[in-house]
């Protein structure tokens, strides 16, 4: 289990959960604009899009990132489930999804919860030599916490 407000965390899937003081339409908004991924992107390693990168995802659409995890990379993920305002993932050929549920507690709270969902891995292995399941708890608390103060900064 991961400190603060979180939710369950199995050998397959790392999530947690906070409340963040924004309604779900903007926050999607936000998750659904790749362009700014590395406003929110807790683990530090996106740096931008590549061309022909949509403005705004959709079910089934595939959007290029700059990466960066030592070395730069450039990697080509594919929305996978997508219910416009509640729901947004999306995996590479990896197979590993990274997926945000929206829960409104309010007009103006959104529970929001990231996973890190490993059950579809084409290299669970690697994950596993990698530390995937703990970088990745680190990184959504860092993102969770980036969403927090983007709500409460925002306009």
């Amino acid at each position: 289990m991961l400190s603060g407000d979180t939710g369950p965390m199995s050998s397959d899937i790392v999530s947690a959960t906070r409340t963040v003081g924004a309604p779900a339409a903007e926050i999607f908004d936000l998750l659904a604009t790749p362009r700014r991924h590395s406003e929110f992107d807790g683990s530090g390693s996106v740096r931008g899009v590549q061309e022909r990168t949509p403005e705004r995802l959709s079910a089934g659409a595939k959007f290029g990132m700059e990466m960066r995890i030592g070395l730069p990379y450039k990697i080509l993920n594919e929305v996978v489930e997508f219910d416009e305002p509640t729901r947004i993932a999306w995996r590479h050929f990896g197979g590993h999804v990274w997926r945000y549920l929206l829960d409104p507690a309010d007009d103006q709270h959104t529970r929001v919860t990231e996973q890190f969902d490993m059950t579809g891995s084409r290299a669970p292995a690697v994950l596993a030599v990698i530390r995937a399941e703990r970088r990745n708890a680190k990184a959504i608390n860092v993102t969770l916490d980036r969403l927090q103060r983007w709500a409460r900064d925002r306009p």
